[in-house]
């Protein structure tokens, strides 16, 4: 009985005392807000964002309501401080994954077999029983596989490779020699054609020399050979058309004899500029061009080509050619870019065929598929800014043309300026010890040394004649605009 008694007694006890457990919880709790609200402020955000990492904002602040003497001083300390917060969570929060990964699910492209050796985005060509291409080579049946068409040929002949003409076939990536196509396929690579070969010892007693089997072309090519035979300069024909040498030959080698080569297109269109010119580089051979009207975008410097736009120009042409001729400082001014090196311009347009266009047409393809992602609630709901009391940080995502992967970049709203963002790239593939995509292609006189020089910075999707030779930030305000307009700008940069 006595064992019951205290038993009870025991119970009443507990009773008494589990409504203080409450108590003493809370307690410990308000203790730790205390404790916490004399550390630093920034310590405060940055535990909570610690403990918090499931709970997703749609904007970022850093440090707004810090009160005096917090941490967030003006001697620089703080401001860095801020930027470096923003940056570590943008690089978190905006690092949404892609649901499809290239490298584990690979680009498959039908229609062709594989002709390249490597890429920076997973990238198969052939047919699988077990997946549906993303894209094929002519027409596809199936509406969800886009359609490729390719070719170099000239649209004046075949008027289907016309671009607009293309994309109302149905065709929805386009691969002409037309820089404006979605992945262009142009005649020059740095692989095909040693440019930069010594110039040769030229031999022969006519000025030029050419190479012309198609006598009915769409332009007035012929026409211009005969006025310049006529303005008595010699050239040596070795094509089926005005034939005066045995053709038997080959016609790098012969080329080489010569001060100058007739590069005469079959059409003048923009872009359109086969191996007739590229060999006459080659040589050392100064290229007359019917053409092109775009040519001289494709001059490796100044004053090395002369262009006949229409007959009207043989008669000025041909009076170059024999100035050109007879004068060794005038010739040797032509070729100045072979000892000099040729211009950015020129390397800029060649170093894009470093990347095969198989590669270039997957990337292509890639970059697409993550732009329609891009658009989905996931990837538009990224903060893409961080704000403080002393401005705003934006990211932003910058790629090498011809590589698939972006790396992250942050400009500060007070240095919203082209300079600035240069700087950034710049900075930033410099930390990575960036080898630009053309390094191996181009001839080792013109590869430098580990220097990465900026030639453009330009949004991601543009075509090829828009990256060039149009689009341009016109100042620092366009880019700001640009930037805040496009949250979690991709753009691209070519080095040269």
């Amino acid at each position: 009985m006595k064992g019951s008694n205290s038993q009870a007694q025991a119970a009443s006890r507990r009773r008494r005392y589990v409504w203080l457990v409450p108590l003493l919880v809370g307690a410990a709790f308000l203790g730790e807000i205390a404790f916490l609200g004399r550390l630093d402020m920034s310590k405060n955000v940055a535990a909570v964002e610690s403990w918090t990492t499931s709970f997703y904002r749609s904007s970022a602040t850093w440090g707004v309501d810090a009160p005096p003497g917090s941490g967030h001083d003006d001697d620089g300390g703080g401001d860095d401080r801020e930027i470096r917060q923003c940056e570590e969570r943008l690089e978190r929060e905006d690092a949404v994954p892609y649901d499809r990964d290239f490298e584990r699910d690979p680009v498959l492209v039908g229609g062709a077999a594989k002709d390249w050796n490597k890429c920076s985005v997973g990238c198969d060509f052939g047919f699988s029983a077990s997946k549906t291409p993303d894209a094929t080579f002519g027409i596809a049946p199936d509406p969800s596989v886009e359609s490729i068409l390719r070719s170099m040929e000239s649209s004046q002949y075949y008027s289907e490779n016309n671009i607009n003409a293309a994309r109302g076939r149905g065709y929805q990536i386009v691969m002409t020699t037309s820089l404006s196509s979605d992945v262009p396929v142009g005649y020059f690579s740095w692989a095909e054609y040693d440019i930069m070969a010594p110039v040769p010892p030229k031999t022969e007693e006519a000025l030029a020399a050419a190479f012309i089997s198609n006598c009915g072309a769409r332009n007035f090519r012929l026409q211009a050979l005969e006025m310049l035979e006529k303005l008595d300069i010699k050239i040596d024909s070795y094509g089926a058309c005005h034939r005066n040498r045995d053709g038997k030959v080959d016609k790098v080698d012969t080329l080489k004899r010569y001060k100058f080569s007739l590069a005469f297109e079959n059409s003048n269109e923009e872009d359109y500029v086969t191996e007739k010119f590229f060999q006459s580089l080659v040589t050392g051979a100064i290229p007359v061009v019917v053409g092109a009207p775009n040519i001289q975008e494709f001059s490796p410097g100044e004053g090395a080509i002369l262009h006949i736009k229409e007959l009207d120009d043989v008669i000025s042409v041909a009076r170059k050619m024999k100035h050109i001729a007879s004068s060794p400082d005038a010739f040797n001014q032509s070729l100045r870019w072979k000892y000099d090196g040729p211009s950015d311009s020129f390397k800029a347009l060649i170093d894009m065929a470093a990347v095969h266009s198989s590669c270039r047409l997957c990337i292509h393809i890639a970059t697409k598929i993550h732009e329609k992602e891009e658009r989905t609630p996931k990837f538009m709901n990224r903060p893409c800014s961080c704000s403080s009391k002393k401005g705003t940080v934006y990211h932003l995502y910058v790629r090498e043309r011809g590589r698939f992967k972006t790396e992250s970049i942050y400009l500060r709203s007070d240095e919203l300026t082209l300079g600035a963002l240069e700087s950034a790239v710049h900075a930033k593939f410099r930390s990575l010890n960036h080898v630009p995509v053309w390094k191996d292609e181009r001839p080792a006189s013109i590869r430098g040394g580990d220097e990465l020089k900026v030639y453009r910075i330009y949004p991601i999707g543009l075509t090829e004649r828009q990256a060039l030779y149009k689009f341009r930030f016109s100042d620092d305000t366009e880019l700001a605009k640009y930037i805040k307009d496009h949250p979690c700008a991709k753009l691209e940069v070519i080095f040269v």
